[in-house]
């Protein structure tokens, strides 16, 4: 079902990938402006082709990713490959070093429609714009999205090891302290076998939904353009970084939401009032407390309001008026119970698109940054909520439904900057790559 293929590279040239560090740039929407605008300054890093400025900005990508190849800045890879790819990192608290194991290569960019790349979020219309706009002009893959397989065996992971004892580079420790090594696999027996092992599996998108779409949209203007299209193009393709499902050093961290407003003007005392036909609410004494608090327990979050802290619980008779029109499997999630419950019986936000849509609530992944935007005005009042398990998503997902917004964190993100593959005509015209691709 799921056929990928191996790309050829591009990369920075030897002498810049001895500095990496000073190229790489993280997804846009995950660091603040200060740390973007320190980026920006940098005239080689790679920010400025994964998320250019200006008023024509994916223009000024093709200019600057033109003179890049012209000059020797980014370089090809003469052969084929699937690029190991690493990530070490630590969790708050805890004193074990995680190794996510992934690997990056090309995936054909299916349909929704065709079940094989499962999404578990919605996107919106103008961002996928954008990222299409962005890549109809370049034809360039300019960042990996994360896409999951499972493989109960650990059958890739033993090819994947190997590869990584002779890395092309690493970062010391990129943006979110994690530790970015990058190696390649290049022999054509091996990538056959992830081949075969991937083709009868389906993949969840678990980040870059907005990426993906851009490259499903530029697809189909490119199917419309040309009738008779073999499907063998690059752009029938998609760069993804794609990890087992099955491994415990896959993370997903929780995102918090705060209130920013209560709607209605509603007082501490009213909005209590209302939480209680559907919670039990228990005030707590120390509000950093409250994850463990919750830890492991259904239905349960911590509201931190004009300095109290409150465990919550949903009183489990009341979840069957949870009367959304969705599956079972979402239904049965934390966040979808905070969001009908809170949101919508509560506040009287009306609908998951309501919800996406109203300004009101913001989505914070670190917990003392909640509390203390409340307790500086900035916000009413916080949630505090478990993290969706890897179960969760593959469930929803095989659903065929779709999370609250925000749902899923999977940390550590991906960076951009440590590889780059091109989806032009011509590229797979090399003679090299035709062992790979059943149509040649």
């Amino acid at each position: 079902m799921a056929e990928i293929q191996p790309v050829r590279g591009w990369r920075y040239n030897t002498e810049l990938s001895a500095r990496i560090d000073e190229y790489v740039s993280p997804l846009f929407d995950v660091v603040s402006e200060k740390q973007r605008e320190a980026l920006y300054r940098n005239p080689l890093n790679s920010i400025h082709l994964s998320v250019p400025r200006g008023e024509d900005a994916a223009g000024a990508a093709l200019e600057r990713l033109t003179e890049w190849q012209k000059t020797g800045v980014l370089r090809q890879d003469e052969l084929p490959g699937i690029y190991a790819y690493y990530q070490y990192f630590r969790l708050p608290g805890s004193p074990r070093e995680y190794c996510r194991k992934g690997f990056m290569c090309h995936i054909r960019a299916y349909d929704w429609a065709e079940n094989v790349v499962l999404r578990h979020e919605n996107t919106l219309p103008a961002a996928v714009n954008d990222r299409a706009e962005l890549l109809a002009r370049t034809q360039f893959e300019t960042s990996a999205t994360h896409g999951l397989y499972r493989d109960d065996n650990f059958e890739l992971e033993r090819y994947l090891d190997e590869a990584i004892q002779s890395p092309l580079y690493e970062t010391e420790e990129d943006y979110q302290g994690a530790r970015d090594v990058l190696a390649v696999i290049q022999d054509a027996a091996v990538i056959r076998r992830f081949q075969q092992l991937l083709a009868p599996r389906e993949v969840i998108l678990a980040d870059g939904h907005h990426r993906y779409e851009g490259s499903l949209a530029y697809r189909q203007a490119r199917l419309a353009a040309d009738p008779a299209a073999t499907g063998r193009e690059p752009w029938n393709f998609h760069l993804m970084y794609l990890t087992n499902a099955a491994a415990d050093d896959l993370r997903i961290l929780p995102t918090h939401r705060l209130l920013l407003e209560l709607p209605g003007q509603l007082t501490d005392e009213e909005f209590l009032s209302r939480l209680e036909p559907y919670f039990t609410v228990v005030p707590k004494e120390d509000a950093y407390a409250l994850p463990e608090l919750l830890a492991g327990k259904q239905w349960a979050f911590g509201l931190y309001l004009s300095g109290q802290a409150y465990k919550l619980r949903l009183r489990p008779e009341v979840h069957e008026q949870l009367s959304w029109d969705t599956t079972e499997a979402v239904k049965a999630l934390d966040l979808t119970v905070l969001h009908f419950f809170v949101l919508e019986k509560v506040l009287g936000i009306i609908g998951p698109d309501a919800q996406r849509a109203w300004p009101g609530v913001a989505y914070v992944r670190i917990f003392p940054e909640c509390l203390s935007r409340v307790d500086r005005g900035e916000a009413r009042a916080a949630f505090i909520v478990n993290e969706v398990t890897m179960d969760e998503v593959e469930r929803v997902c095989h659903s065929g439904a779709v999370m609250p917004p925000k749902s899923t964190f999977f940390y550590p993100k991906t960076i951009g900057g440590f590889l780059f593959t091109s989806i032009r005509d011509d590229d797979y015209d090399h003679v090299f790559h035709s062992p790979f691709n059943p149509g040649l």
